[in-house]
Parts: structure tokens; C-alpha cells; sequence
């Protein structure tokens, strides 16, 4: 049974749940005056994207879309009739350019007329796709052969993030959203709140009477967003722009509540900053330790990632793995070298000044 405190809320790790039971899939529930939470199925392991719909004036706001999927309209059409009971969609918000966030964003405008509000970076970012009937360019099998794949195995990668899933649907025109702005939605005013590292430029929206904060991926309760280096940008260093970001988020009241993309909205943010810091402290040293010897970066996947569970995890884990490595690599702790058309990793040698002072 669960630990529960004075308001009936669950405590477990840290944090606490108001709610401890999800909606069912599709359903929606009111967490607030004039928020509701809808939980959206999606087609994974990770089988939800949370949505939130804000009452506004005489129709609605939605912030973030769900995936391009028949199941997605499906329940769209279902939110229309029981939800919105008529009245029509004023606009929508995604959050940063991904495609369970994004993917029928240009539906619901084109069907409604209504405007999408995103960062100018996850705008430009959705048209940075993989084409549908192309084989996979050099660089694309470049970026993966060098982080320790045969050809065989990036062409099974290139062909998953060719499905359709993957492919948000496009749209011709937007507003552009900037950290800082405020929005008024209904009774509050909203301030964007821009994070990096995740995506591009994501925006969160927090609620300026303190007591909301819509998190997107950006900060979400048990699991860890996706921080990945990808061959789109093979020397970025997105590791440093969300620890970076976190700190961001720290200014905001730890009272807040919570309203991620994924598992529950839940209470304590500073704890789970503090939490997501220190994991990723831990795979950087972990890292690290593990490159007293040169290794490829699929060597180093296998370390920080023991359980994979099919190639779409495996995208995922070495894109994070470059990512710690990027970050170590720019602090001057891991050396990159190419050996056999592979990147090996090896731990940086110290200074003899540094290794006479037992440095670290």
C-alpha cells in the first residue's frame, strides 16, 4: 500500500502524486480550474503522451497533439464531442517539435482554422525529416559506423525513423513563442519558460499565480527525457543545455505543480532536478570508469545500457551515450580517436602536475 500524507496525496521518491491513478486511455480528468489532462495512447512501450486541454473564453487551447496515427484522431474526434461539446479549438501549443507532441498539429489547425504556437527552433525542426523513399545518406551511415555499427545496422535504424509515426504532419504558417512572453489562456497568464538539451528551443508554460507548471518532456517524474546526440548534429553537446536548463527551472516555486508529458503530474521539483542531476552525474562517471581502455560507443551503450528491448531503444541509448561523451569530451576528460573507420573513447591523460596533486 502506499504511503499517503495529510492531503491524501502519495508520497514515493521523493515526490508527491495527487492523483494515483492515471486516466484510463483516451479519458481525460480536471486538474485544475480550467485544465484538463488528457491521456493520449501512443504506439510504444511508452504507451502515453499526456495533453492538456485549457478552457478559454468561448473554446479551447490544447497544448501538445499526440502522434500521427489513426488512434490519435480517433481520439480527437472523441474529445470534440464529449469534451469540447461543440465549441471549437482556438489554438493549439506544442511544446517542441517531436512527434508524439507534434504530429497532428496541422490537422487540428486545418480542420479548426486556428493558429500553432511553438519556438521558432521546433518549427524549423519539424522539416528537418527523413525522407519516406530515400536510402540512407552517407553521412547518416557515417555518423553510426563511426560510433561502432556495420552498414547492415544503420540501414535498420534509418528505416525505423522512416516510419510515418515519426513524421509529424506539416504546417504552413505559426506564432512564434520566445522565453519570456506571456499568455493569456482563460483566467491565467501563462509565462514561456524556454528549455534546451531535450529539443531544440522547448517551451514549458508556467502558470504566473505559481501554481502550474506544463513541463512538456522537459522534467518529467521516475523516467529521464531523452538527452541524445544524433547525426543531424554529430558534435552537439545537449547534455550541458539541459543540465544548464534545469537549473532554469530551479527558479520556479518547488510548490509548483508539475504537469509533465509522461507518467503523473506531481509535486516537489527541486527534489526531482536534483534527482535527474544526480543520475546523470552517476552515467557520466560511470562512463568515464569505463574507458581506462579505448571503446567504441556501442561498447559504451552496452555499459550505461544493459537492457535494450529492440532497435528503437537502441537509437535512443547511443544518442544519449554520445551525448555524456560529448559533454566529457568538451570538459577535457575523454579523448576521441579514430581507429578503423570506429571513434574510440579513452579516458584523458592527467597533467603530471595534476596527477602529483591526486586530481580527479
Amino acid at each position: 500500500m502506499a504511503d499517503l500524507d495529510g492531503n491524501g496525496h502519495e508520497l514515493h521518491g521523493g515526490l508527491r502524486y495527487p492523483w494515483p491513478q492515471v486516466p484510463d486511455s483516451g479519458q481525460v480528468r480536471e486538474v485544475a480550474e480550467g485544465v484538463w489532462w488528457l491521456r493520449m495512447p501512443l504506439p510504444f512501450r511508452l504507451d502515453h503522451i499526456n495533453l492538456y486541454l485549457l478552457r478559454h473564453d468561448h473554446g479551447w487551447v490544447v497544448v501538445d497533439t499526440g502522434m500521427n496515427t489513426a488512434q490519435t484522431r480517433e481520439v480527437w474526434e472523441q474529445v470534440f464531442t464529449q469534451v469540447f461539446a461543440g465549441q471549437p479549438l482556438l489554438a493549439v501549443i506544442c511544446t517542441h517539435y517531436h512527434s508524439d507532441h507534434a504530429g497532428v498539429a496541422g490537422w487540428l489547425a486545418e480542420r479548426f482554422r486556428c493558429p500553432v504556437y511553438m519556438t521558432a527552433a521546433e518549427y524549423r525542426s519539424l522539416y528537418v525529416t527523413v525522407p519516406a523513399e530515400q536510402a540512407a545518406g552517407w553521412d547518416f551511415l557515417d555518423f553510426h559506423c563511426k560510433a561502432g555499427m556495420d552498414e547492415a545496422q544503420a540501414g535498420e535504424l534509418y528505416q525505423l525513423i522512416q516510419n510515418g509515426h515519426f513524421r509529424p504532419l506539416h504546417f504552413n504558417s505559426y506564432r512564434r513563442l520566445q522565453d519570456g512572453d506571456r499568455v493569456r489562456i482563460g483566467s491565467r497568464q501563462w509565462r514561456v519558460v524556454v528549455g534546451r538539451g531535450h529539443s531544440p528551443e522547448h517551451a514549458c508554460l508556467y502558470a504566473e499565480d505559481g501554481s502550474l507548471l506544463l513541463a512538456g518532456d522537459q522534467v518529467l517524474p521516475r523516467i529521464t527525457p531523452t538527452v541524445g546526440v544524433h547525426a543531424t548534429e554529430p558534435e552537439a553537446d545537449p547534455l550541458r543545455e539541459w543540465l544548464t536548463s534545469l537549473e532554469h527551472l530551479r527558479s520556479l516555486p518547488d510548490s509548483v505543480l508539475v504537469l509533465p508529458a509522461h507518467e503523473r503530474p506531481f509535486f516537489n521539483l527541486h527534489a526531482r532536478i536534483d534527482q535527474l542531476q544526480a543520475h546523470h552525474q552517476a552515467q557520466l562517471d560511470r562512463l568515464l570508469a569505463s574507458c581506462e581502455a579505448p571503446r567504441s560507443a556501442c561498447e559504451l551503450m552496452a555499459e550505461l545500457f544493459p537492457r535494450l528491448s529492440g532497435r528503437f531503444d537502441e537509437l535512443m541509448a547511443l544518442g544519449e551515450t554520445l551525448a555524456h561523451a560529448n559533454y566529457l569530451m568538451a570538459e577535457g576528460r575523454l579523448v576521441r580517436e579514430l581507429h578503423h573507420a570506429h571513434y574510440r573513447y579513452r579516458r584523458a591523460l592527467l597533467a603530471p602536475a595534476a596527477e602529483a596533486a591526486g586530481g580527479p
